[in-house]
């Protein structure tokens, strides 16, 4: 009888910088999620940051589509910032946005979803951690396959991925290869096996970042803290994903 063949596993890194992009390739990262303000939970990526880690890198690169910090619900002129933000993704050949609008009550706001994936044609999409705030997430996920989305990013409503395993688990079973389903937050390479053997997803997300400090003489009172990918976690976590294939 002929061995099973092994699932392939994909890391997405998350990367807010030209610098962090460039390291999670050099680490062997499959793909790059690519925002700024991460520290506020991610927000869409200034034009030149995208045409730059274009520029930079070989690897797939995914847009975060996110106007600004705080809920998932968004008005008629911020629904039209993202539109034109996935077109501007679309002309420099991105491959692929990430992309989430919730209504008052939680639930998927598919009419805006719908305009924003349209608006995406060939790319991939991913619907973002907007998920884990859902009312009822087997609801959620099947309007999100309903919709066309290629993937879902989610700790499983939880604070962390770990924490939210047996949900992730349920989720990869509901989905039933209809989409992927993606774990992310606090995951490292000391967890990583673990996830991936107990919710059975074959794609993972990580920001494998590093605190820097700044020169000691430029302190001021704007300082915040700067973290970036580290390349050497990225290699550690690709290890550690394919251990045992």
């Amino acid at each position: 009888m002929p061995d099973t063949p092994h699932p392939t596993y994909a890391l997405e890194i998350c990367a807010g910088s030209v610098q962090s992009a460039v390291a999670a390739q050099a680490g062997g990262a499959h793909r790059i999620e690519l925002c700024q303000n991460l520290e506020q939970g991610g927000t869409t990526p200034s034009f030149g940051l995208i045409q730059e880690v274009l520029r930079r890198v070989s690897i797939p690169v995914f847009v975060l589509i996110r106007p600004r910090p705080g809920d998932f619900c968004y008005d008629a002129a911020e629904l039209a910032i993202m539109l034109a933000d996935v077109a501007q993704c679309r002309a420099l050949g991105c491959a692929g946005v990430v992309i989430g609008a919730l209504d008052e009550a939680g639930r998927v706001d598919a009419a805006s979803c719908q305009a924003l994936i349209a608006a995406a044609g060939p790319l991939q999409v991913t619907f973002h951690r907007a998920f884990d705030v859902c009312a009822d997430q087997a609801q959620a996920l099947e309007t999100i396959i309903g919709l066309g989305c290629h993937r879902v990013l989610t700790s499983g409503g939880q604070a962390s991925a770990p924490a939210g395993q047996a949900r992730l688990a349920a989720l990869v079973r509901q989905a039933a290869g209809r989409l992927r389903i993606m774990p992310g937050a606090g995951i490292t390479p000391a967890n990583v096996g673990a996830l991936r053997a107990a919710t059975g997803a074959t794609e993972f997300h990580a920001s494998a970042k590093r605190l820097l400090t700044g020169p000691a003489a430029q302190a001021t009172e704007f300082d915040a803290p700067r973290w970036e990918t580290d390349a050497a976690t990225v290699a550690e976590l690709v290890t550690q994903l394919q251990s045992g294939m």
